[in-house]
Formats: structure tokens, C-alpha cells, sequence
């Protein structure tokens, strides 16, 4: 079995003099990054934990994480079956709940894929979307539900 290893940073604080005295004195503003990546990433917390809504938060990451993998698999399995996808966009939904605690947990994301076609099976094509979704390795690795509800037309 190959291995892949994936090595981010996350670097705090952005501004001089911000420190944790307390929960409302500092910034949730941070930046990631991949090493010899072209963009670094502005991130900071859901604005509903004091952050920035400006700025990407992690659990939005995730859902687009989620959507992303998705997508890359069903391209590649339309490519190799026939299909020839014209378009492919997503807006995918994340849902996490909070307990009495402050501590949260998503229980479902749904993505939305909407495909149009120029040739191919459309019956097909639909169930190439639950053939990648077994083979997504962020869904795979993830402990809620994912679900797919596609919309596909040829054009």
C-alpha cells in the first residue's frame, strides 16, 4: 500500500501584540498554507465564534474539501466510461450541529452537482456519481453521511 503525506501550516497571530488574555481580546484571523503553493489562504472562525466571515473558515474547507473530491473522481469516471462533460458545478451544503457544551459535529453534507452532458449515457452518468462517491477519499475518511443528490442534462 502507497502512502501519501499532505503537510500544511497554519501560522497566528497575523498582527503584533495579539495574545489570549482572554476570549474576546484576540483575532481569529490566521493564515494556511502549503509550502511552494501560489496562494496562501486567509482564515479565521465562523463569524458565530467570533471570526471574520470574510475569511474562510475550516468547517467551509471541509464542504468544499467534500465537493471537490467528489467532482475530480466523477470526471475522471465519465472520461473513462464515454461521457463527455461539458460543465460541472456544485453547491454543496454542510450541517453541523452544537451541543450544550459549545462543541459541534457535522451530521451531513449534501452536494448538489449539476452536470450538462454533450454525449453519453445520462442513466449512466448518474450512477457514476455513486461510484465516486464510494471512491472519494474525503468521504471515505469522514464519520457523517454524504450525500449526492445530481442533476444531469444533455445538452
Amino acid at each position: 500500500m502507497k502512502t501519501h503525506h499532505y503537510i500544511t501550516e497554519v501560522k497566528w497571530p497575523e498582527r503584533a501584540g495579539d495574545r489570549t488574555t482572554d476570549y474576546t481580546s484576540y483575532l481569529r484571523d490566521h493564515m494556511a498554507f502549503v509550502v511552494d503553493k501560489a496562494l496562501d489562504i486567509p482564515m479565521s472562525s465562523d463569524p458565530h465564534f467570533r471570526g471574520d466571515a470574510k475569511r474562510y473558515n475550516p468547517e467551509e474547507l471541509l464542504v468544499m474539501s467534500l465537493s471537490s473530491c467528489h467532482m475530480l473522481w466523477y470526471l475522471h469516471l465519465c472520461a473513462t466510461s464515454g461521457i463527455v462533460v461539458e460543465s460541472y458545478e456544485d453547491r454543496a451544503q454542510g450541517m453541523m450541529e452544537m451541543d450544550d457544551s459549545g462543541s459541534g459535529k457535522f451530521d451531513r453534507v449534501i452536494l448538489h452537482p449539476e452536470v450538462r452532458l454533450s454525449s453519453g449515457d445520462v442513466v449512466l452518468a448518474e450512477e457514476l456519481h455513486e461510484k465516486a462517491h464510494a471512491l472519494c477519499f474525503i468521504a471515505r475518511s469522514v464519520n457523517f453521511a454524504v450525500d449526492c443528490e445530481p442533476t444531469i442534462t444533455k445538452v
